[in-house]
């Protein structure tokens, strides 16, 4: 009989067990300089999730959020976004756990281009290896 456990067997993705720590509605900073000062969790999409249970996400994922502080001209508007830091605690591969000060991200289009052109802060070891595009951006990588 086959061993039952994580399903880290057949269809492992790039995050095995990292702690989804950002749900919908969560609101979190916006690390660049696009324009946006916070915004809001109102969709991630690819997660499958139980009727009525809160689709969450976790550092590397792209989500959908909506830009609550900022400029006039991207206020009240949806965009694509990827996440870079959470404040919930996540273990890595390597046994190690990690937890950041605050939860940020970064507007990207649905390509994975960044719209901004600087990152502020450190961006997770995660999100840089799964976006070159804001890895490039990046000035920590922790």
């Amino acid at each position: 009989m086959a061993k039952r456990g994580k399903g880290l067997g057949g269809g492992i993705t790039y995050r095995p067990g990292l702690s989804a720590g950002l749900h919908h509605e969560s609101v979190m900073v916006c690390a660049d300089n696009s324009g946006a000062k916070r915004v809001m969790i109102v969709g991630v999409p690819r997660v499958k999730s139980r009727i009525r249970r809160l689709a969450s996400a976790t550092v590397g994922d792209k989500v959908i959020v909506s830009v609550k502080q900022g400029t006039p001209e991207v206020r009240r508007q949806i965009f694509h976004a990827v996440i870079v830091r959470q404040r919930k605690p996540y273990r890595r591969l390597d046994g190690t756990w990690l937890q950041f000060e605050d939860d940020a991200c970064v507007i990207v289009t649905e390509e994975g281009e960044t719209k901004g052109t600087e990152i502020r802060g450190p961006v997770a070891k995660e999100a840089a290896e799964r976006w070159p595009k804001v890895a490039g951006l990046a000035s920590i990588v922790i």
